[in-house]
């Protein structure tokens, strides 16, 4: 067994995305969840240097690196803002279908600008009837000669509103027992019959933005598809597994390191019978819980990273990955207020917001109930220890 340490390459990668996040994100953090406000050309000047397209091949116009290198940009920049970083992690699920099943002209026609930051990317899975039905989708896509007419709505679709290009998956089919046999396919905005809908006003993440995806009677070229007619829900579950689950473990091990960090600052400034809390060992018990947690969450993730690009099974990792971090999140939150006191509720500070947002990452790709199925299941069915 080898020793899990960081390459210099990686510790580099590390130091630069760090050093933009703290001029060009912490300053703003707050601001953008207080407006719910997405900003739009941060997005676009991160493909500049990189973060859009991390992983993506340099023939492509990414950058060729792996799912490590993309888990400590997620990491780095949720640690000030985990809606930022979850417009990111989108953007990535957007990509992946194309990059995964596309055809070599459809790689060549939409990667380089999605990696260049041009153009934002989004995946659209989730319907009103219940994102974890994935089979029960009923947004339609009809065959009209070489047109794919498109009839339906999304909802809770991240960059609804901002992305400039979407993949969906739609139903184009029924196999035998009635469920919807879906395709996966490419549209753009501009395209008719083809609009975003609401803005969700959301508890947490509040610096992405979140809403619906109309199609009504929408019109696109039979180059639309992505991948095989009928393998829509493998492409998509494959990106929600490959991009999402990895990417919420990701953004929640930016939330608990936000919370250690503040936690110890505040702890070390506030000042009560003559000395710092941090002497107190009430408070030192629950930083203690909330390292500790950071910890094993960011073994988890980065482990589940690891396997992804080494080309191991990795699914089930990222699964238990995406549970602990959610759920840790949300209590090293909590155990932050109650470290900070009547200071912790204040506005001002971050408890709140990292609060929120650790509990918006627990439905975002696959509740918590959902994960655990999932974990079950391999642990019933081929655990090996």
């Amino acid at each position: 067994m080898h020793f899990f340490e960081f390459s210099e390459e990686q510790k580099m990668l590390r130091k630069a995305i760090r050093e933009f996040v703290e001029a060009e994100i912490a300053p703003k953090a707050a601001e953008w969840d207080d407006k719910d406000e997405c900003p739009v050309e941060l997005l676009k000047k991160m493909g500049e240097i990189g973060i859009n397209g991390i992983f993506v091949p340099e023939q492509y116009g990414g950058v060729g690196l792996g799912f490590v290198e993309r888990t400590i940009c997620l990491e780095e920049i949720a640690r000030h803002s985990a809606g930022l970083a979850l417009a990111v992690m989108t953007h990535h699920m957007g990509m992946l279908p194309i990059l995964n099943y596309g055809t070599e002209e459809q790689k060549k026609k939409y990667l380089p600008d999605l990696c260049s930051g041009t153009k934002i990317s989004g995946l659209a899975a989730t319907e009103p009837g219940g994102g974890s039905d994935f089979g029960g989708q009923k947004t339609l896509a009809g065959k009209n000669g070489e047109t794919w007419v498109v009839n339906g709505r999304k909802c809770f679709i991240t960059s609804s509103n901002i992305a400039d290009v979407l993949l969906f998956t739609a139903k184009t089919g029924e196999d035998e027992k009635g469920r919807s046999k879906l395709s996966c396919f490419v549209i753009e905005k501009g395209a008719n019959g083809f609009t975003s809908g609401r803005k969700e006003r959301k508890l947490g993440f509040r610096s992405s933005s979140t809403g619906d995806i109309l199609f009504a009677e929408a019109k696109i070229g039979a180059d639309s598809l992505i991948g095989k007619e009928g393998g829509g829900a493998k492409i998509g579950m494959d990106s929600i597994a490959e991009a999402g689950r990895t990417g919420v473990s990701a953004i929640c091990v930016g939330i608990l390191r936000g919370c250690v960090e503040e936690s110890v600052k505040f702890a070390n400034e506030r000042i009560l019978y003559g000395k710092p809390i941090s002497k107190l060992q009430a408070v030192q018990f629950e930083a203690a819980k909330i390292r500790t947690d950071y910890e094993a969450a960011r073994l988890m993730t980065y482990y589940a990273a690891g396997l992804k690009d080494a080309g191991k099974p990795y699914t089930n990792e990222a699964t238990i990955a995406k549970y602990f971090a959610s759920e840790a999140a949300v209590t090293a939150a909590k155990r932050m207020m109650d470290i900070m006191g009547g200071y912790g509720v204040i506005n001002e500070y971050p408890a709140g917001r990292f609060l929120r947002d650790a509990l918006t990452a627990i439905p975002a790709c696959g509740t918590s109930h959902i994960m655990q199925i999932i974990i079950a299941a391999s642990t019933f069915g081929d655990f090996q220890p």
